[in-house]
């Protein structure tokens, strides 16, 4: 994805750039709406486990699609040895920290294993943090957040695609509590992926005439409205279906305008021969975003359905109650990720300028 993402801006310029980057986008964004929907029927009708085997043939055919590409290398290629040590030292401290999300109800807070992986949490974190920042060749190049634009564009990559747990939760919601099949409610994104693709090009179009800040913000507030509509889990099963899908397609809206702009944004900000790295540490963002919202949202979500006794939603809900604990932990999970876009917002407003984007240096 980093190397895909440093072509467009190594052969494409101006608004050529922010086509190029639009289509990027809706085979990126869209390639990940088409997830719950497509899983959902595969799950439904041959069965989950050849979700696997699939995605080994859509791998197979995207390098039959990708060979003949032109190179694109940076004419000058530092001497120094890859930082091996800086790339070890992240995994241990990443691979520590999703499990201590992940499993920490499961093994208990205070556990002699969790107060073990935080401390290899810490450790590792340290260790990569002080490589990183004294080496020559790092593995993440602290110095390219020394432009504001570049860093509000990442780290609102990294919030928004955090927000993925929304939908890990609100379909597991309603298979558990309302007794949907995975097809069923892998349907109700349709709306999610329509609106994604169909607005990519439009946050391109706002892109053009706003420069990135007011689409990055505006995709954020929609889709943080979305967002919140998928958490009125109070609701009758039925009517809870529908506000879940208008949001979902709201959630897609909001995507498609934030997508192109924070791109944009992220790739046109820094020099040319900096790009590859910048596209790394942008996807990276992308990656460890997910992993780490899909890991939080999960852990409230599993935890708070465990809770003995009635939850606070008892007194507010509608129809049945023998699920009240299931839905308020789904509320609950959800409302994490509307936060997560409101830091986004505010990431945004303080880092990328109101005028056009920001010159590379």
């Amino acid at each position: 994805m980093p190397a895909t993402l440093a072509l467009m801006k190594a052969y494409y310029d101006g608004k050529e750039r922010q086509r190029a980057l639009s289509f990027w986008s809706i085979g990126s964004w869209g390639g990940s709406g088409v997830c719950a929907l497509f899983g959902g029927l595969v799950a439904s009708t041959v069965g989950w486990r050849w979700i696997f085997w699939m995605s080994i043939a859509v791998s197979v055919v995207s390098y039959l699609l990708i060979r003949g590409t032109p190179e694109s290398k940076v004419r000058e290629v530092s001497a120094e040895p890859f930082d091996w040590f800086g790339l070890a030292a992240f995994v241990i401290a990443m691979a520590a920290l999703n499990v201590i999300i992940g499993q920490g109800n499961v093994l208990g807070w205070t556990s002699p294993p969790m107060v073990f992986l935080l401390a290899v949490l810490v450790i590792a974190a340290g260790m990569f943090f002080r490589v990183e920042t004294k080496g020559e060749n790092p593995f993440v190049n602290f110095k390219l957040f020394t432009n504001k634009t570049y860093s509000g564009a990442t780290l609102s990559n990294f919030l928004l695609n955090g927000a993925a747990g929304t939908l890990l939760v609100a379909l597991s919601l309603v298979q558990q509590a309302a007794g949907l099949s995975s097809l069923q409610s892998g349907l109700m994104t349709i709306g999610y992926l329509v609106a994604i693709l169909a607005t990519i090009r439009v946050g391109e179009k706002l892109l053009q005439r706003w420069g990135p800040r007011k689409p990055m913000l505006l995709g954020c507030a929609i889709t943080g409205a979305g967002i919140l509509l998928t958490a009125l889990t109070f609701l009758l099963t039925k009517e809870y279906i529908v506000v879940a899908f208008v949001g979902f397609t709201l959630f897609g809206i909001g995507l498609g305008f934030y997508a192109t702009p924070s791109t944009d944004a992220a790739v046109s900000n820094v020099p040319d021969d900096a790009v590859g790295s910048a596209s790394g540490i942008y996807k990276m963002a992308s990656s460890l975003g997910a992993a780490i919202g899909v890991a939080i949202s999960a852990a409230i979500f599993t935890g708070l359905s465990g809770m003995q006794g009635l939850s606070p939603m008892a007194d507010i809900a509608m129809g049945r109650t023998d699920n009240v604990n299931i839905r308020f932990a789904a509320a609950v999970a959800l409302l994490f990720n509307v936060v997560m876009v409101a830091v986004a917002m505010v990431a945004i407003s303080v880092t990328v300028p109101k005028a056009g984007p920001e010159k590379a240096t």
